[in-house]
């Protein structure tokens, strides 16, 4: 006897599951997972406790889902590194994608700081199955470069941390930003003109 086909979930389970995990999102940005409540997760959606649990078994249920969504689109910046591209104009694409994803992204980017604030116990083998092997690899591409001639002589797995600390800086300390720039002002277009000039000047080989 053939198994039953897995049924297919209706339009309005699909529509409570993405308000569930929206919501989520909001709660687990603000208030990190330890902070976080189903009942938080609940209010913010519009949907009951008890139905939050009808589509998840619990609060790491849904906060695993988030990250499982997540981890790709930040491996996606690094992935389009290309070897065969010019070595700065390749690393100041990449430092514009990740603040762009600042931007645009800010309350993933507080999700993914916040599990790793708590030792990654929930993504841990993502980092070392997916992030790790591209990581090494965009570190010997940039080694390469560095070997060259064609990039300054610098440290490339540093190179990255700094990237990633200056471009996702403006979310996950967005609300400082925010108090210390002018009022209403948006400190994309700045940022972006800085870190190009700042990383520009840093990566240029000697002439």
């Amino acid at each position: 006897m053939s198994p039953a086909p897995i049924k297919k979930p209706s339009r309005i389970q699909m529509r409570n599951r993405g308000l569930i995990l929206d919501a989520a999102l909001d709660v687990f940005s603000m208030h990190g997972y330890r902070g976080a409540t189903l009942d938080q997760i609940a209010e913010q959606a519009g949907i009951s406790k008890p139905n939050i649990l009808y589509y998840f078994d619990g609060k790491e249920a849904i906060h695993v889902t988030l990250l499982n969504q997540l981890i790709e689109t930040w491996l996606d910046p690094l992935a389009a590194l290309d070897p065969a591209g010019d070595p700065v104009a390749e690393l100041l694409d990449y430092v514009q994608r990740k603040l762009d994803m600042a931007r645009d992204l800010p309350r993933e980017s507080r999700l993914f700081a916040g599990e790793i604030l708590q030792g990654a116990p929930r993504i841990g083998p993502h980092l070392e199955t997916g992030l790790k092997p591209l990581f090494d690899e965009k570190c010997a591409v940039i080694q390469t470069w560095v070997d060259a001639g064609r990039l300054a002589p610098v440290d490339p797995q540093h190179l990255i941390f700094s990237i990633w600390a200056t471009t996702q800086h403006y979310a996950d300390f967005g609300s400082q930003v925010a108090v210390l720039l002018a009022r209403g002002e948006d400190p994309h277009v700045r940022a972006s003109n800085h870190l190009a000039a700042m990383f520009r000047a840093f990566l240029a080989p000697a002439r």
